[in-house]
């Protein structure tokens, strides 16, 4: 006779610490059948989107969330009738007795055993499609195992990483591979079915603009899912996710490390003729080069002469820390608010290396396909508030870090040059310090390198 028990399955620590997460999409119901390792629903942390594999293979017995709630790590999420190899009916194997059978690696932890006769077996897998990380940047632990078991864990896959069937059929509704995390995001809030629509992107993806139409198509663009409070038009929007992290982090920076800016205006004018040059070059044919890459690459190896702005505050051990590498942050705005993907061993690559991380990483941010470990490590941080049409700014430390640079837009303006008047394609830069690591001087000697590089990058030659 064959027995089942019943496996609970909590919400692990998908990385970094972070302490909970929303349920954007389930993928199973109850009743449905499982296997190990078929993803069972998809999750928005404060970093990330990530996919859920099942620890277990059986049958999900009960859905604990319902779609769009906040679940804290550690709270039940999904329970599933599996079978019980022990002959215990219904409860796990208790310490001692006969030695329980060993127990499967998963992509969350370690599920059940797997025998190899009298059962059946899984289907065996026709490919696997783990997503590509670089491969200096270290995968976040996915967590804790199954129920929050105190086990062993084995290496921790990168999040969002999950086992692919060829044969497996795409679910209607929010479901993989049917759109992209912001586009399911803004169907949510504008109240579309994406099972509804027929996607007009490559092999039917359903693209932003299929879901704009299909809004349009009841008359007027549906009301986002806000809860409405007061006044007439007055609209209130939970804080969750991205912004409710980035506020934290922010005021958590704001109100820990005191905060010194300074400015500087830069002729960049031969920067942008060789900017122009590079793009034409065909040793750096097929990759895109911005000012931000130029910009980027200066401050890496400015960093490497101005240590203490490639640094750390440790009040728990009183202690400086002098990074002797760098991990350059670029700020990206996306659907889901400010995001800061991370190049990790930046201070190792050429400016075409450079430039192809720096768009990788931030595409995947503003796809919603960033994972946690490439949002964290930084030890200093790059953002382009001057492509949102504003001459400087003064950013706020990401936690963690002694400094920040911000860039300006880039504006022709009457400026002296070689003794006259002449216009110049002129932006300002903003630095921002925490003054504990940093004092003026230190602050200024390293602004003003860089302005210099920027003003004559010829000084570039040979280290590009």
């Amino acid at each position: 006779m064959n027995t089942t028990m019943e496996k609970l399955f909590k919400l692990p620590d998908l990385g970094e610490g972070l302490t909970e997460s929303e349920i954007l999409s389930w993928r199973v119901a109850e009743g449905d059948t499982v296997e190990l390792n078929q993803v069972i629903a998809e999750v928005e942390t404060a970093k990330a989107i990530v996919e859920l594999p099942s620890p277990f293979s059986g049958v999900v017995k009960k859905v604990y969330e319902q779609v769009g709630a906040v679940v804290e790590v550690g709270n039940p999420l999904i329970s599933f009738d599996v079978p019980d190899h022990s002959g215990t009916s219904g409860r796990e194997p208790r310490d001692g007795g006969d030695e329980p059978a060993k127990r499967q690696p998963t992509l969350v932890g370690y599920g059940a055993a797997v025998e190899n006769s009298g059962h059946p077996t899984r289907r065996a897998r026709k490919a696997q499609a783990p997503r590509q990380e670089p491969a200096h940047t270290a995968p976040a632990s996915v967590g804790r195992g199954a129920g929050g078991s105190s086990e062993a864990k084995p290496a921790s896959p990168k999040p969002g990483l999950r086992m692919v069937d060829a044969g497996d059929e795409v679910p209607r509704g929010i479901g993989h591979l049917r759109a992209t995390p912001p586009v399911r995001k803004y169907a949510r809030d504008h109240n579309i079915d994406l099972g509804s629509l027929k996607g007009t992107g490559t092999n039917g993806l359903i693209t932003r603009d299929d879901v704009v139409r299909a809004s349009e198509g009841v008359g007027v663009e549906a009301e986002p899912q806000r809860e409405t409070a007061g006044t007439r038009g007055e609209t209130r929007t939970p804080i969750k996710g991205v912004r409710k992290a980035t506020a934290a982090a922010m005021v958590a920076s704001a109100f820990t490390a005191p905060h010194v800016t300074e400015f500087l205006s830069v002729d960049v004018t031969e920067t942008m003729a060789l900017l122009e040059r590079l793009r034409t070059s065909p040793r750096l044919s097929g990759v895109k080069i911005t000012v931000t890459t130029l910009v980027a690459k200066v401050v890496v190896l400015a960093l490497a002469r101005h240590r203490t702005l490639n640094s750390h505050w440790d009040g728990e051990n009183n202690e400086i820390v002098e990074f002797g590498h760098v991990n350059l942050g670029i700020a990206a705005a996306t659907d889901r608010g400010l995001m800061v993907p991370v190049v990790h061993g930046a201070q190792g690559m050429d400016l075409a290396e450079l430039a192809r991380e720096i768009g990788e990483l931030t595409s995947a941010a503003r796809d919603g396909r960033i994972t946690p470990a490439q949002l964290g490590g930084g030890t200093f941080s790059i953002s382009n508030v001057g492509v949102f049409g504003v001459d400087g700014g003064t950013p706020i430390l990401p936690p963690g870090q002694a400094g920040i640079l911000a860039m300006g837009q880039i504006r022709k303006m009457p400026w002296e040059h070689r003794d006259e008047i002449a216009l110049r394609h002129i932006m300002v830069l903003s630095l921002s310090f925490d003054h504990r690591v940093v004092d003026g001087e230190q602050g200024a000697r390293f602004l003003a390198e860089i302005g210099r590089v920027l003003e004559d990058p010829s000084m570039l030659i040979g280290l590009l």
